[in-house]
């Protein structure tokens, strides 16, 4: 029984790590005001751009560090759209998705079926060799332990910083801040770049690490689970790994289910999912001032800022 447990904590560990990295992204860019529902779609080309360029340059940290600035791009793609020219940012960030899954599927067909370089689990010592905690915690892929940094540290930054201060003022009220000399369209771009960076890593780590390799749509809505974790998250770091975790251990539960001949949650209905979540996802937004108070969202978020004004 103890090693089922041990199992599935450890699946749920690496299950959970991509929804993470989009996650704590999108944190930070609508803690910034901007709502960017292009998560998936950056998330997509973040993968193939981490499976390509590994092929290309055979090296796992150049095309992590491609990924990362892909998604990057990607973002401020919607940035530009929803910070200097302020259409509806729903709108570009749907749109962003659409053009992120579009193109991923167009210039991944050639890589389908391809096997390059890949993430292999590794003890971390000392501490894999604490009993239990070590096995499901430790001897993971080098791209899971940035992880167990970066969610305290995004915490830490958010809620016990000046530039944190800053960040959360340009959410709440962008004008109070542009009154006391705080930038806020550059911080604006700077935030949605982050959030897209990491929903690039997250990318990453799916096509290298946790299904190698690469296949369409690959992400198989993790970007839109994220969107909906960080309302439930009520934009903490700390809950959004909760939460991930939670996701982590839905999908592990049913692995081992399967692996063991037991049907306990029918694999459709998990599969239903990504799109029971973006239906409340889109629920939410749908009465967004309403539910603004209630969920602790930002008060500018998905609001354009209009220095005039």
């Amino acid at each position: 029984m103890e090693s089922a447990v041990i199992l599935i904590a450890k699946i749920t560990i690496a299950s959970s790590m991509a929804v993470l990295y989009a996650t704590i992204g999108e944190i930070f860019a609508e803690r910034s005001g901007v709502l960017n529902l292009g998560v998936e779609g950056m998330m997509l080309i973040g993968a193939l751009t981490a499976f390509a360029t590994t092929e290309s340059f055979q090296s796992l940290w150049v095309g992590t560090l491609a990924a990362m600035l892909t998604g990057g791009v990607f973002a401020l793609i919607h940035g530009f759209f929803a910070i200097t020219l302020r259409v509806n940012q729903v709108v570009s960030g749907l749109a962003l998705t659409l053009f992120g899954i579009g193109l991923s599927d167009f210039l991944g067909r050639p890589f389908i079926g391809k096997v390059s370089l890949k993430f292999e689990p590794f003890g971390l010592f000392p501490l894999d060799k604490i009993p239990v905690v070590g096995q499901v915690f430790f001897i993971q892929s080098a791209l899971v332990y940035p992880a167990y940094l970066l969610v305290p540290l995004a915490y830490i930054f958010l809620f016990k910083t000046r530039y944190g201060l800053q960040l959360r003022a340009v959410g709440e009220n962008p004008s109070a801040a542009d009154t006391v000399g705080i930038s806020v369209f550059a911080t604006r771009y700077l935030y949605t770049f982050i959030g897209g960076a990491l929903a690039g890593l997250g990318g990453a780590y799916l096509s290298l690490s946790y299904t190698p390799g690469w296949k369409e749509q690959m992400s198989g809505g993790q970007g839109w689970i994220a969107i909906a974790l960080v309302i439930f998250a009520m934009w903490d770091p700390l809950k959004a790994a909760g939460g991930a975790l939670l996701f982590g251990f839905i999908n592990a539960f049913q692995f081992y289910c399967q692996a063991a001949g037991l049907t306990v949650i029918p694999s459709y209905i998990l599969r239903m999912l990504p799109y029971l979540f973006t239906i409340g996802v889109l629920a939410v937004i749908t009465h967004w001032k309403a539910a603004k108070k209630r969920v602790g969202a930002p008060e500018a978020l998905g609001i354009p800022f209009e220095r005039e004004q």
